[in-house]
Order: structure tokens, then C-alpha cells, then sequence
């Protein structure tokens, strides 16, 4: 695919993606159903991007939204939505430095704990800030940016399916059609 795909071509190979398992091609949901390991993003970084994209969109952990980037990140030409704002920073650092950048406000702000072991109410209160302004200390890519991207990547991998659209209530009509269902 182009450096110049449209976002009708990242969406359908977001939603077709699939990466590789020790029996097969797994959806990113199969793969963290079977607990397959990261390739890029560390354990830490996958808790705090599960946790983080759970709070952007509830139903994003079980859909395998760190299996979805890190595969994306994984790949030579990573289909995420980073890739349409043309920010100048390597699509692996920014998501590294974004949630290392959540996990020191969580830190900061809660006694030393992780983001992923805040409590709900906790977790919504920083993607707040998060989402409305630059907290003080944050120490990553733009704040609203970094909500943003992150938030997109959840959409992209809950709704971005047929059974996606299908909990939207909304008919699955592909321009073309993926070569297999996911």
C-alpha cells in the first residue's frame, strides 16, 4: 500500500488485519483471547494501552486493542490512524512515549500506581485532563493527540469489523470485499 492510502483503504486493512499465531492468523481479539505475546510494545505498555483504550471505548480490551497497534507497529508500513496527521515522530515512539507519559501522570498523581491499576473512576479523571488539556508533567507527544490517535485506534478495532457494524445496527457493504471474514 502507498504512503498516500485513503483512509478507505487503512480501514480496510484494519479490519482485515490479522496477525501471525502459533496456529495461524489470529483477529487481534483471538490473539489476546490465546495470550499471544507482543512484539514491539512491552507488557507495561500493553496493559496501559488495554486499560487506556478500555476508558476511550468500553469493549476495546476484549477487541484486542494492543494486539491491533502492536502488530500495526510491527509492520513496515504501520496502518494506524497516526499515518493522516503527519506527525514527525516514528509511529513507534509516539505511542511508547504517550504511554509512558500516562503511566508517569497515573504515578504522579496516584501514590506510584500504574494506570491499569487505578480505579475507574481515577482512570476517567486523567483521560479527562488528558483529553482537554496538556496535564502538568505530562511528558509525551501532544496530550489531545495522543487521546486522539488512541482513541481512533479503538473504534477502528471495535466497530471496524462486521461485527462492528453489525452492533451499530448499520448493513456490512464493502466496496471490496475482504478476502476472509474476521
Amino acid at each position: 500500500m502507498s504512503k498516500n492510502a485513503s483512509r478507505r483503504q487503512v480501514l480496510q486493512a484494519g479490519v482485515a488485519l490479522t496477525i501471525g499465531g502459533a496456529l495461524g492468523l489470529l483477529s487481534p481479539q483471538e490473539a489476546r483471547a490465546k495470550g499471544e505475546p507482543l512484539k514491539v510494545l512491552t507488557v507495561l505498555e500493553g496493559q496501559t494501552l488495554e486499560a487506556f483504550g478500555e476508558v476511550l471505548l468500553p469493549g476495546a480490551a476484549v477487541a484486542g486493542i494492543t494486539h491491533f497497534v502492536d502488530s500495526q507497529l510491527a509492520s513496515e508500513t504501520p496502518l494506524l490512524m497516526l499515518r493522516y496527521v503527519d506527525f514527525p515522530m516514528p509511529f513507534q515512539a509516539f505511542y511508547q512515549t504517550g504511554l509512558a507519559a500516562l503511566e508517569g501522570l497515573a504515578k504522579a498523581r496516584y501514590a506510584g500506581a500504574s494506570f491499569y491499576d487505578l480505579t475507574q473512576p481515577q482512570q476517567h479523571a486523567l483521560v479527562l485532563q488528558i483529553a482537554q488539556s496538556v496535564p502538568q508533567g505530562w511528558d509525551g507527544p501532544p496530550a489531545q493527540l495522543f487521546y486522539f490517535i488512541t482513541r481512533s485506534d479503538a473504534v477502528d478495532v471495535v466497530y471496524g469489523t462486521q461485527e462492528g457494524f453489525a452492533k451499530l445496527d448499520i448493513p456490512y457493504m464493502p466496496h471490496i470485499a475482504p478476502e476472509r471474514t474476521w
